[in-house]
């Protein structure tokens, strides 16, 4: 499976995602190693088999096994960080804001991968969780590394738009078992 395929797959009605698609793969704004590892780590976080097995398929020639392995952790790492955070920045009670975390990120600290690479596709993987607060601190440091912000909105524009290729692809997926079950 690749990327073409997913194309493929993706119905009339989403030319604008193919067509996304293909634009934010070939998006200069970031390296290679950092276009191919926030593709995988957000089509972790968009949960699409079909996708996942794409991309990964595309990375795997473009990635070192340490750089597919750190995108992989940041779409793991961030799966938990980003309910938590979510929770500790919606909920009303202040206290849990100062309660320590006490979850284990030993990953974030030494991913095996430049810390902004890692720090980009963990910025990628919270737009797509929708947690703000991880948003702001991936965002910050990104910033404090020298990351532009034109390299912030490529690494967010993939996960959109993976993102979206995901939930058509669930969608039509959805709907042809409800035909199925109709029958």
């Amino acid at each position: 499976m690749s990327l073409d395929n997913i194309k493929q797959a993706l119905p009339a009605y989403a030319k604008d995602i193919k067509l996304n698609l293909s634009s934010v793969v070939d998006d200069e704004a970031l390296s290679e190693q950092q276009r191919y590892g926030t593709l995988v780590a957000a089509a972790l976080a968009s949960r699409n088999g079909a996708v996942i097995a794409a991309v990964e398929a595309e990375a795997a020639t473009r990635l070192s096994a340490e750089a597919l392995n750190a995108a992989k952790a940041a779409a793991a790492v961030m799966a938990m960080n980003n309910i938590y955070y979510r929770f500790v920045h919606l909920a009303s009670a202040p206290e849990y804001g100062a309660m320590r975390a006490g979850l284990r990120m030993n990953v974030i600290g030494n991913p095996g991968v430049d810390r902004a690479d890692f720090e980009l596709w963990s910025l990628a993987v919270s737009a797509i969780n929708g947690c703000g607060m991880c948003i702001d601190a991936h965002e910050k440091e990104l910033r404090k590394a020298g990351v532009r912000p034109e390299q912030v909105q490529a690494a967010v524009k993939i996960a959109a738009v993976v993102h979206a290729a995901a939930a058509v692809l669930d969608g039509e997926r959805a709907g042809a078992s409800r035909l199925d079950d109709a029958a």
